[in-house]
């Protein structure tokens, strides 16, 4: 087991699976679900939320509420691959906050980054900053979104194998 790992049993599982697609199940009732009384069921969720398992509760807010919007992913090189430019481009892109997700890949590009922004517009004067505010962008490829297909949690399943 990794270090900083906890050991995972069935119960916690249910608690995580639960949790994942019922946020604000009451205490209570989550310790009924999981078949313990309330006291243990608390210790196991702050067990769960110590060990960095469990991050945080929160709202998954409908994208219809923001009104009309546009979704990007887009590929990214940059100029230089040295330590202190991918810092560089890395600290440009933490300020953005139309970034909402950035990932370092491997392959013919640097990183894979969604973006949402009101519209193609505000995408394109978001680029044309990074391209001139030193962030060390070379080229990038833009994808839009037409249709989200499917949007899910990683599979809960997943944990469980690697805590055996």
């Amino acid at each position: 087991m990794p270090p900083g790992r906890i050991k995972l049993d069935d119960r916690d599982i249910k608690i995580l699976t639960i949790l994942q697609s019922e946020g604000r199940i009451p205490k209570a009732t989550l310790a009924e679900r999981v078949n313990l009384s309330p006291t243990p069921c608390w210790e196991r969720l702050n067990r769960l939320e110590e060990a960095g398992i469990i991050e945080g509760y929160g709202a998954q807010i409908a994208e219809s509420a923001y009104g009309p919007l546009t979704v990007l992913f887009v590929m990214m090189e940059i100029e230089s691959h040295r330590t202190e430019d991918f810092a560089a481009f890395e600290a440009a892109i933490r300020d953005v906050p139309e970034i909402v997700e950035c990932f370092s890949v491997s392959g013919g590009f640097d990183y894979l980054c969604k973006f949402v922004t009101r519209d193609l517009a505000s995408y394109q004067a978001i680029i044309d900053q990074l391209l001139s505010n030193g962030a060390g962008v070379k080229r990038y490829f833009s994808y839009p979104v037409m249709t989200p297909i499917k949007k899910a949690p990683i599979p809960i399943q997943m944990i469980a194998d690697s805590a055996r």
